[in-house]
């Protein structure tokens, strides 16, 4: 099953500060949700593992996250994968961008991606409701660490 996903925080911070935070596997790893562990690569990357619940479903994905196309402290592409055993797999990728902006800087983002196994039998409608949500609390919590609460 495919997803698609767009939104955008403003965050109450300088834009080199917001990009610096958005590159630091402690900051992630205390705003992601579910998130257990996160550890930087050699290859501008992450390894990870996050315990996720999709309505009936829950599941620890392990996965590898990469870097590309690196515009410091403008863009990158996030491409990456993960596997939650029975659970299913995830697998995609982000474009996120930074912007300033009176506020502060304007982070957005595109995503794409896709789901199979059981995940993907539960409906696009509860799987876009969870990724929106998990999204929201990113953000807020994302906002925290670089000194604020999301406009």
């Amino acid at each position: 099953m495919a997803m698609t996903m767009t939104g955008e925080a403003v965050l109450p911070a300088l834009q080199a500060d917001v990009w610096a935070k958005l590159n630091d596997p402690a900051v992630l790893k205390a705003c992601i949700p579910g998130c257990q562990s996160l550890e930087t690569t050699e290859d501008n990357g992450f390894v990870a593992v996050a315990k996720v619940k999709l309505g009936p479903v829950s599941a620890t994905f392990k996965g590898k996250v990469v870097l590309s196309d690196i515009d410091a402290p403008n863009s990158y592409k996030i491409s990456g994968e993960g596997e939650g055993g029975v659970a299913g797999f995830a697998k995609g990728g982000a474009v996120v961008r930074l912007e300033t902006v009176a506020e502060g800087t304007k982070l957005s983002y595109d995503v794409e991606a896709q789901i199979g196994g059981k995940l993907a039998q539960l409906g696009g409608r509860l799987i876009n409701g969870v990724a929106k949500k998990m999204a929201d609390e990113f953000f807020a919590n994302f906002a925290k660490e670089v000194g604020g609460t999301p406009a």
